[in-house]
């Protein structure tokens, strides 16, 4: 029989890997359609406006202008704003160097947050089609015509890139890399069911209507890029990924960078689930509104109860250590090795363990189908066991307190 806290574990675990399999189903159910490409017959190049919004972007201004500047599309039809969002430092002195470049035009504002950035270009762009690099990331020279060729379909409104991480080259960035190439697999898949609630800030394309008919961006928490395609999907608007649309971005390389990244995402996550709490089981809304949306909450829930039980079993187990130690007289037992033996009749083989492994599995089965997206091929690297050792214990971390700031109703910051 089950006790109360292993009936919820297993039904987290269960629903875990219910939305794995379905993933994997629908994976191979759209391959063919990812082999064939999206354009069957020729169309017009549509015009473009990139939006390059800085603020104290000195270090990486020039590689991520120098990638859009070698995109693979026509010159005529491109046109670049890059947007000083009152930068302290010398980011307008060096931006400099493109004023006379006739495809990008360079702008200083007053300080306003990324929204505001976004929606002065929009108002000045005539493009029919409108974007954002962040100006911490890099584009392929494909990119472009990639996306592009989504739109070919009237009915496509906006389309996501895949974003993978630029020169993993520690122990962090190696971890979220795997979780990056996880990513790539999962936008795809969302893609096929019309399940995307994220247009990401680095590279994500809209048709230019998608402003004039539902508003432009939102401070939203600052996670302008969630809130826009929610409000998106609340209309009906079609968002689409394009899994060949390489971007790179430079992740964080320390812990606190990376905390302060998470915090915002996960309590921009939480707070515009609320402000959109009318799409959850929603019938218009699909897949999204009765599968996606609540699985995530699932998600959510589920990590912070985990960490939360494993949490309180590790205490209660060196408060016994702690208590032993005390009774035997400092005696460790360190050269006791009789409690090493191994015997296979001690390994846990209830449903709870055999879940777990299965899940497991297929979570890395799924990521390196992932890899297998952003890389063409199936690499097996050390950065997966990182990945698994670290990951688990730094996420709660800023879940829990994105879910803290909530109930205290403290704001994140973007730095």
């Amino acid at each position: 029989m089950f006790d109360l806290q292993s009936l919820i574990i297993c039904t987290f675990l269960f629903i875990s890997l219910f939305f794995e399999i379905f993933l994997l189903l629908t994976f191979l159910e759209n391959r063919p359609s990812m082999k064939k490409g999206i354009v069957s017959k020729p169309f017009d190049l549509p015009t473009a406006t990139i939006v390059v919004p800085c603020f104290n972007e000195a270090e990486s201004i020039f590689g991520t202008v120098e990638s859009l500047l070698a995109l693979d599309y026509p010159k005529e039809k491109l046109n670049i704003m890059i947007v000083d969002d009152g930068s302290t430092d010398n980011t307008w002195d060096l931006i400099q160097r493109y004023k006379n470049n006739p495809i990008i035009e360079i702008i200083r504002k007053e300080n306003g947050g990324k929204h505001s950035v976004l929606n002065f270009a929009i108002n000045k762009s005539g493009s029919d089609i409108i974007g954002c690099l962040d100006a911490d990331s890099f584009v392929s020279p494909n990119a472009l015509k990639d996306i592009v060729a989504y739109f070919s379909n009237k009915e496509t409104m906006a389309v996501t890139p895949a974003i993978k991480i630029h020169e993993p080259d520690n122990i962090l960035r190696k971890v979220q890399k795997v979780e990056y190439d996880w990513g790539i697999f999962l936008r795809k898949m969302l893609s096929f069911i019309d399940a995307l609630y994220v247009t990401p800030g680095p590279f994500s394309f809209f048709r230019r209507e998608v402003f004039a008919n539902i508003g432009s961006y939102r401070l939203a928490h600052n996670t302008e890029d969630m809130e826009m395609a929610m409000r998106m999907q609340k209309h009906g608007y079609k968002i689409k990924n394009c899994h060949t649309a390489f971007v790179y971005t430079i992740a964080p390389n320390k812990f606190s960078k990376l905390f302060t990244q998470r915090l915002r995402w996960t309590y921009g996550f939480f707070k515009n689930m609320i402000d959109y709490r009318e799409l959850f089981f929603n019938k218009k809304q699909g897949n999204l509104g009765f599968f996606i949306l609540p699985l995530m909450i699932a998600s959510a829930i589920s990590t912070l109860w985990l960490a939360g039980s494993f949490i309180t079993k590790i205490s209660i187990k060196m408060h016994a250590w702690f208590l032993n130690w005390r009774s035997i007289n400092f005696d460790f037992g360190l050269f006791n090795t009789s409690h090493l033996n191994l015997e296979w009749f001690y390994i846990q083989t209830n449903i709870i363990t055999f879940v777990t492994i299965l899940s497991l599995t297929l979570t890395v089965i799924l990521i390196l189908l992932g890899r297998k997206l952003s890389e063409g091929k199936i690499k097996f690297k050390m950065d997966l066991l990182y990945f698994f050792i670290i990951y688990p214990f730094i996420a709660p971390v800023w879940l829990a307190k994105s879910v803290y700031n909530i109930i205290i109703s403290k704001k994140t910051v973007w730095r």
